[in-house]
């Protein structure tokens, strides 16, 4: 066999990204194992940078860790303003809310307590469940892939953690919220989802962030005080056989210069089923690997998903439609639209694992560009390893119709109506699947702030074109 001369030059490795797919790091060790081996990958890492196809490039090399703190709170100091003000007043099932390294609030339904519900703290749940946490923890989670990915494992304080046992059926959601209060800090998220056998529940994360820039810093000495805060997050659920559980994720980070990098993983057991509705609303730069997995015959899932990206906002998706075995289904639609001069890019995967036989799944991607120098990618694929499967995608780029701008002007709408409109229309159809209408308004209230914040960008382009 010959052998291929390579020349020398830096090396541009032209690959897609890697479905987790596998086993996870709780594979019998003890938490304190697992922590140290995180802390060894920490150490000999770098700041990870992930490249596609040699033309997209998502770093966190810029991000400035040793200036950051994993700032922690008295138990007592309280829910910090910001949710009250954000989030519905509503009926709830339980919640959980860590104010930056401190769980600073869990509340449960008395009665859910008595039909063996457990809401509390991750690391409460070590020490309390050990047997739960021992068979859950991290079993399709890994934990040194990258520095940042590491330092969640070797580093998490607080955390949530939820069992649902089996046959119960939960009509109010529970609701898991992560805060930021400002700029320096190091957020560890970290969550354990379990749902029993035939239990049916719901789930929403909230992931908020105080508005801090340039005023943060005012007054003191600008060189010496960090701009940046992290948000290193993982998740992940089990759903064990007939469970069922929708499952929505609202994440929005502010105006601030937060760097979120975060891997988020479910996994559907025999006949059970899950509805999967990320909403990713702001961060300064964000990179989610969000995974979901069908791993018995019989599973279902709906994987739907947003985002709007706007001023200088980067955010990497990667979504992935796994199947372990068949018969199964699934359903990924995601919806996106970038404007400022962000950058957007949403890469969804299909894999189909040999022997998963009979799977029937469909992938589709429609995004919107609302501004000339805002950037937008969605690139669709599928991996299949078996014969007897119907698996398809498609993804659309687009941007604002005029013909339908000035219809709607003839009917006596203005040009920001019109727009306002168009784009909130492009989305309605994923926020309905939300089947919640709290949780509903709240994404619509959000993505109009937005339009509202980009109207002179979006109508200058408009007008442009």
């Amino acid at each position: 066999m010959s052998e291929i001369a390579v020349k020398p030059g830096r090396h541009r490795e032209a690959t897609l990204y890697h479905a987790l797919a596998g086993e996870g790091a709780g594979d019998g060790r003890t938490l304190e194992e697992m922590r140290a081996a995180a802390l060894a990958a920490f150490e000999r890492e770098d700041l990870p940078v992930w490249r596609r196809s040699g033309f997209w490039t998502t770093s966190f090399a810029d991000l400035d860790l040793d200036a950051l703190q994993a700032r922690t709170h008295p138990a007592d100091v309280g829910v910090p303003d910001l949710v009250t003000q954000t989030l519905p007043d509503r009926p709830r099932a339980g919640r959980i809310v860590q104010r930056e390294g401190t769980v600073v609030q869990v509340e449960l339904d008395p009665e859910l307590t008595e039909r063996g519900v457990i809401l509390c703290s991750l690391e409460d749940a070590a020490h309390e469940h050990p047997d739960l946490f021992a068979r859950w923890y991290s079993k399709r989670l890994t934990i040194d892939r990258h520095k940042l990915e590491a330092a969640n494992a070797a580093f998490w304080t607080g955390g949530a953690f939820l069992y649902v046992p089996d046959g119960l059926v939960v009509d109010d959601p529970f609701e898991i919220v992560y805060t930021i209060d400002g700029p320096g800090v190091a957020q560890y998220g970290r969550t354990l989802v379990v749902g029993g056998r035939m239990s049916d529940f719901k789930v929403h994360e909230h992931d908020l962030a105080d508005d801090f820039g340039e005023e943060a810093v005012a007054g003191s000495d600008v060189d010496s005080t960090p701009r940046q805060s992290l948000h290193a997050g993982a998740f992940e659920l089990y759903l064990q056989d007939g469970a069922r559980c929708r499952l929505a994720q609202v994440q929005d980070w502010g105006t601030g210069e937060v760097h979120d990098c975060s891997t988020r993983f479910v996994c559907v057991g025999r006949d059970a089923y899950c509805h999967w509705l990320p909403a990713l609303l702001g961060g300064h730069l964000v990179r989610h690997h969000c995974e979901l997995s069908v791993s018995e015959p019989g599973g279902d899932m709906a994987f739907r998903g947003l985002f709007f990206t706007q001023g200088h906002e980067q955010l990497d998706v990667f979504a992935v439609d796994l199947h372990e075995t068949g018969p199964s289904g699934g359903d990924v639609h995601w919806r996106g639209a970038a404007t400022g001069e962000s950058r957007a890019s949403f890469e969804g995967l299909i894999k189909i694992d040999p022997g998963a036989q009979k799977t029937h799944t469909y992938l589709q991607a429609h995004t919107m560009v609302l501004s000339p120098k805002a950037r937008l990618d969605a690139i669709p694929s599928v991996l299949v390893s078996a014969d007897d499967v119907s698996a398809s995608h498609g993804g659309t780029v687009g941007e604002l119709d005029e013909s339908s701008i000035f219809y709607m002007q003839s009917r006596g709408l203005d040009r920001a109506a019109a727009v306002k409109v168009i784009v909130e229309g492009f989305f309605e159809p994923t926020i309905g699947e939300l089947a919640d209408e709290p949780l509903q308004g709240l994404v619509r209230e959000k993505i109009a702030s937005k339009l509202a914040a980009a109207r002179d960008d979006i109508e200058a382009y408009a007008t442009a074109r």
